[in-house]
């Protein structure tokens, strides 16, 4: 059989590198019960440079990378396509370590972003401060920009120590198009940095898009409550400002995607969701057959429902989709609160020495 991780390894490589890259699932016959999927990768580089015409496979690719959510098909040829979109992970550049920065790479990790922190100090840059921090730097800020791969993922936090500090960190920053550029300071003080950078020939519209000074105003007085108001920002950018969908990415199932192992597992996806759902479409769920379970679409009865359909796929190798009811009375009963519905693709994805009948992972 085929090596199937291949895809999730290689995948985890492009996004790591900073690129986009959708995987495209082709289901022949969704009505056959041992119909089996067949996997393909796609970069946004690779997409882009197909000439016409296009497949329906590539076409399907192309409207998830370009709207960022999952999309399904049933084609002409009676096949169904899957397509799930990945952008490089969210991450919070923090530059400076001071008193705010460690509540806020804590904050900022749990909500899901990955966390880099630079400082010049090695007292304050160094992991034991931050253990939430994917990533610290000792470096000086006018060093420090080439190692922070800062791309339209990246969410930048200027909170150092002093204005000639910030004033440099803004002006590295502005080469660049993250998602998000916040700078702490007193209006005056940043009313003083945009002006000597506009005499320098930053444009205004760039400066103009600065969040200075940083986070939403709720009054924030303690390190802490300052680290929820800037933070607080960076996700109503990326969630409520931001010109794309951000995918539902949960990078321990890709981990667990990724690495080949003996034993049968299937994977299950939320493809489509009406009213309110406790998790996005996009999110998904490792099952191993003899009972581990990784990430989560939920949990409660809803899931569970979903992690018996899985080991029934895991039985007979064949991809089903599962609709799930969180309405009504028994819902109700058993505390599913949501009230909405879902629907959840599970597809087989044997262990190294299985083979179903018509298995076809390709790379």
């Amino acid at each position: 059989m085929v090596n199937s991780e291949r895809i999730y390894n290689r995948l985890l490589a492009e996004i790591g590198a900073g690129k986009k890259a959708v995987v495209t699932t082709v289901i022949e016959n969704i009505l056959q019960n041992d119909c089996q999927p067949t996997k393909s990768v796609f970069t946004e580089q690779e997409l882009d440079s197909l000439l016409s015409p296009i497949s329906i496979k590539h076409e399907i690719s192309m409207l998830a990378l370009k709207k960022g959510i999952l999309q399904i098909m049933i084609g002409h040829d009676g096949y169904t396509y899957m397509a799930e979109p990945y952008f490089p992970e969210s991450r919070l550049v923090i530059l400076g370590g001071g008193h705010i920065a460690k509540p806020l790479a804590e904050f900022a990790s749990k909500c899901g972003f990955s966390v880099f922190v630079t400082d010049d100090r090695p007292s304050f840059a160094n992991i034991e401060r931050f253990p939430d921090a994917k990533k610290v730097l000792c470096e000086s800020f006018d060093r420090c920009f080439p190692l922070l791969n800062i791309n339209s993922s990246t969410f930048v936090v200027i909170i150092t120590r002093g204005h000639r500090h910030d004033i440099d960190c803004l002006r590295q920053t502005l080469n660049f198009k993250p998602a998000y550029i916040g700078m702490i300071g007193s209006k005056r003080r940043v009313a003083g940095v945009k002006k000597q950078l506009i005499d320098e020939g930053f444009s205004r519209d760039k400066l103009d898009a600065v969040r200075a000074p940083i986070g939403l105003d709720i009054g924030a007085v303690t390190p802490e409550e300052i680290a929820v108001s800037i933070l607080s920002e960076a996700i109503m950018y990326k969630r409520k400002y931001s010109d794309r969908q951000w995918p539902e990415i949960d990078h321990e199932v890709l981990e667990d995607l990724s690495t080949s192992s003996d034993d049968d597992r299937a994977i299950a996806t939320i493809i489509e969701t009406s009213g309110s759902v406790p998790r996005n479409i996009g999110a998904k769920i490792v099952v191993y057959q003899y009972g581990k379970i990784i990430g989560s679409i939920g949990g409660g009865c809803s899931e569970g429902a979903i992690i018996q359909s899985a080991y029934e796929v895991i039985k007979t190798g064949a991809f089903r989709i599962v609709e799930v009811d969180m309405s009504g009375t028994f819902a109700e009963d058993n505390g599913m609160v949501c009230g909405g519905t879902m629907k959840v693709a599970i597809e087989p994805f044997p262990g190294k020495e299985t083979i179903y009948p018509a298995q076809k992972i390709q790379k």
